[in-house]
């Protein structure tokens, strides 16, 4: 089992020395070199891991379009010039990828990184990739002694459950493995949706939901008036379980918003919805994962989605970190 690589060169612009001037590329700069500004963190400490996972296998399989194989180098480019502040530490990880359309072994390595990654500390952000990406995430929390004894959460931005039974595993499919692999362990399937296109789900897909007994809200709940409802439907989900794992596909966006990803939203959920929810999960200490799926750079438009996706890792993380005006 090979290890992921660093492929990606942070560069970017620089306005000067002092922590004022501090932007995400530096930030994995120093702590590539082992050193972080002014001391306040030391080599080693938790931070933000940065992993890639450059495959679109799952979305030729589900005959989607394909090109999210190279959003992880996207999104860090899109992230590199975003301004950090000065107690930011963001290891990056590298690259884990598919090859010669192997997903499953692909999903394994990407399992073993986060896993690492899990139990040094750090809050594993996955850069997919098609959102296969999602059971490679999974399997590598599970393994972590993070969820040990502990109730598992997943909440999903995404126009669709994800839960379809196909005999070969495709970027349809993560969240049915899980539900599977779940059960298999003795488990409950605690898996929450915000953002479900009702015309992009079929009527199996719903039962299929209503069978799993998951809760979701469609896109057209999700307006930027029922801000206070979708917080507290989220918070219900948050206080039902130990360990929370957010995943988030790019085409819960509005196309306008989001036009690069493998299936984009005729509706979809306010950018101002999807940067609430985010912070309001970034700041319950619950918050153990994140994966950002479906960017795909081929159909992207002046990089608005390789930016997008960038702006809501940022928030993220800052918003973790105490950081409340970002």
């Amino acid at each position: 089992m090979t290890s992921p690589t660093i492929q990606h060169t942070w560069t970017g612009r620089d306005d000067g020395p002092g922590p004022e001037h501090r932007r995400w590329h530096h930030a994995v700069n120093t702590a590539q070199a082992g050193t972080v500004h002014a001391g306040t963190v030391q080599t080693g400490a938790a931070g933000i891991a940065l992993l890639g996972f450059r495959s679109d296998e799952g979305v030729r399989r589900n005959k989607g379009r394909v090109g999210a194989v190279d959003g992880p180098a996207s999104i860090r480019s899109a992230l590199a010039p975003m301004a950090a502040p000065a107690d930011l530490l963001v290891h990056d990880l590298g690259d884990t990828s598919v090859v010669d359309g192997n997903l499953e072994d692909g999903q394994e390595r990407l399992g073993a990184a986060v896993r690492q990654a899990l139990d040094e500390g750090d809050l594993p952000v996955i850069l997919g990739g098609g959102h296969e990406t999602a059971f490679g995430t999974y399997t590598g929390l599970r393994a972590s002694q993070v969820t040990d004894g502990r109730r598992l959460g997943i909440i999903n931005l995404d126009a669709h459950f994800d839960l379809r039974a196909e005999e070969v595993p495709s970027s349809g499919t993560p969240f049915r493995q899980v539900a599977a692999a779940e059960r298999a362990l003795g488990h409950g399937f605690n898996y929450t949706v915000l953002g479900i296109s009702q015309p992009g789900n079929t009527e199996a897909l719903f039962q299929t939901a209503r069978d799993l007994g998951v809760k979701y809200l469609l896109d057209e709940e999700c307006t930027e008036s029922r801000v206070e409802q979708i917080r507290q439907f989220t918070q219900d989900f948050i206080d039902s379980v130990d360990v929370l794992y957010l995943t988030i596909d790019l085409d819960v966006l509005p196309a306008y918003v989001a036009p690069g990803v493998s299936a984009p939203a005729s509706y979809g959920v306010p950018l101002s919805v999807v940067l609430d929810v985010c912070r309001h999960l970034a700041r319950s200490p619950k918050l153990t994962v994140v994966d950002v799926v479906e960017l795909n750079p081929r159909f992207d438009v002046d990089s608005r989605t390789a930016r997008t996706a960038a702006r809501l890792i940022h928030t993220i993380a800052t918003e973790r970190s105490g950081h409340r005006h970002a």
